[in-house]
């Protein structure tokens, strides 16, 4: 990687200070415990999926049954809330440190100016987490686990399905400029929930419903930053420096589900629930500002040459239809589709549950599920890291064999999880092992390996495809989990979330590992029969 010395240093000090400005103030912003929440409609009794309005009812109707307030936090013990920081960016420090490089090069005001590209963009698309799993922390406050399902259920296909429109839309039309539609698109969705949550105002509609309708509009527009990220930073980096960059950009991701599970979860405890929603939406509408400033689609745009990208990209120009019908056939882009598939599904498995099932299972305050934002994130780094340096420097920028590799943890670690419900001490640290191995395959096949194999030129249309597969993956979890894993909260008669006794039987949660091992088999074995396959002019593989 051809990012060094005090250029690097500042990068990530630039990134640390991001981080600890917004984790730091979320976490130590107030002297006092969090109060109980509002009795707000929408948060003291939500409304079932058969309930219109949550208007207050008339003065002359029979008193409503006041639900059950949330408890307030506890006070803070500020060493058990600085360990996790401290510890998340001791690992990034360490892990920049013992990056690999790949010298290209490159001239030292080039790499000045693609720092100052691929900076801003990465932490706008970080930020784009942070309003995407936001939502989990609403589950239990405003909705119950199968509603949360059917939310985020209908959010990812509405994600997945949006790549067809927004892949083309990315292609034609820069990444730059989807990025910015993607981060102001998200911020209004964003506000929108938040004053949904407020106000209870559901516009006629249930709970489930209005939410379901303002996340799917949040995940249209998500939709396009994973595009736009890998089409701008294919035009600015080499084939063989794209394993180990996907590492360093994987930090910059990672840092949103530290912010989406930690910092989101001491929102919900310690501010008004709209909160959740609006603290993301005003980041993201500072980040849409510094893309607009320094964000620019190929080096050409900021004075700097193009350059020989090593790639699939030729001088060919083909209809939207004919990269379409090119890129769906390519056998080994369709081989990777499927890949991630299972990767779609076995991430959000680990993502949206594992907390849920640390609950279960009686791990829920070990230090794995307590600090689940932490884990993810520094899952992310490690496994972004790895797979990148292993591909670049060990498989000759191969990237289906470390895909493998990580998807043989994947099926090891599902299935021993199953007995040791028997002596659960151990499952976080399993857990925390598998997000690693699938947040790694999912970086190094979706934003990587499209661009290898797709060319500049079709890596937007590429990465929609691919992406797409990984969200009707995810599609097809979150309903199935949030039908079949026992609900930590359902409504009584009341329309109140109570607790569910189910939820502490342990037979119940056995779904969990279980639907994960046939999936991780079928993508181990799929990465396998891609084992040897490189990129090549024209876009073909072998």
């Amino acid at each position: 990687m051809s990012i060094r010395g005090g250029t690097r240093g500042r990068t990530f000090a630039i990134v640390l200070i991001v981080e600890l400005l917004f984790g730091a103030w979320i976490w130590f912003g107030g002297d006092t415990p969090a109060t109980a929440q509002p009795s707000s409609p929408s948060i003291a009794a939500p409304a079932s999926p058969t309930t219109p309005a949550l208007a207050p009812a008339p003065a002359t109707a029979p008193a409503k049954v006041e639900c059950k307030k949330k408890t307030p936090s506890p006070p803070r013990d500020l060493k058990s809330d600085l360990i996790p920081i401290g510890i998340l960016i001791l690992v990034i420090v360490i892990v920049v440190a013992r990056l690999p490089r790949v010298d290209l090069g490159h001239s030292i005001a080039f790499r000045r100016r693609r720092l100052l590209n691929w900076l801003p963009l990465g932490l706008t698309y970080s930020f784009l987490y942070f309003g995407r799993y936001n939502i989990k922390q609403f589950q239990g406050i405003g909705l119950t686990e199968a509603e949360y399902g059917a939310v985020f259920g209908v959010g990812s296909a509405v994600y997945g399905i949006s790549f067809l429109l927004n892949g083309p839309l990315t292609d034609r039309w820069g990444g730059r400029t989807t990025i910015l539609i993607s981060a102001a698109g998200s911020a209004a969705a964003n506000a929108l929930m938040g004053y949904m949550a407020m106000t209870g105002e559901t516009l006629g509609m249930s709970t489930v419903t209005a939410f379901s309708m303002a996340f799917a509009l949040n995940m249209y527009f998500q939709s396009f930053g994973a595009v736009s990220i890998v089409k701008v930073n294919a035009a600015w980096f080499h084939l063989r420096e794209r394993g180990t960059f996907g590492g360093i950009f994987g930090i910059l991701i990672s840092l949103g589900l530290y912010f989406a599970y930690d910092v989101g979860k001491r929102i919900a405890l310690d501010l008004e629930i709209e909160w959740l929603f609006w603290i993301p939406a005003a980041i993201l509408v500072l980040f849409f500002v510094l893309s607009a400033l320094f964000v620019r689609d190929q080096p050409s745009d900021t004075g700097h040459p193009d350059f020989d990208l090593g790639d699939a990209t030729t001088g060919e120009h083909l209809s939207v239809r004919q990269v379409f019908v090119k890129i769906l056939t390519h056998p080994v882009i369709l081989v990777i589709s499927f890949i991630e598939l299972c990767s779609g599904f076995l991430r959000q498995a680990i993502l949206q549950w594992g907390v849920d099932f640390g609950n279960g299972v009686g791990m829920g305050k070990s230090f794995v599920f307590q600090n689940w934002g932490m884990v993810s994130c520094i899952a992310g780094i490690t496994g972004g890291i790895f797979a990148g340096a292993i591909s670049d420097h060990l498989f000759n920028s191969r990237r289906s064999p470390v895909s493998a590799v990580l998807y043989g943890i994947m099926v090891v670690g599902a299935v021993a999880i199953i007995p040791l419900f028997a002596a659960p001490e151990m499952i976080g640290w399993v857990v925390a092992l598998m997000s690693m191995a699938i947040i790694g395959v999912h970086g190094m096949l979706t934003a990587t390996a499209s661009a290898d194999f797709a060319g500049k030129k079709n890596t937007g249309m590429a990465v929609g495809i691919i992406d797409g597969f990984v969200y009707l993956g995810s599609t097809a979890q979150s309903f199935l989990y949030g039908a079949y894993l026992p609900a930590s909260k359902i409504r009584d008669a009341n329309d109140c979330l109570v607790s569910n006794p189910a939820a502490k039987d342990l037979d119940n949660w056995y779904i969990w590992p279980a639907a994960m091992i046939p999936i991780a088999i079928i993508g181990f074995a799929l990465a396998l029969k891609i084992w040897n396959a490189r990129p090549t002019r024209g876009g073909g593989g072998h």
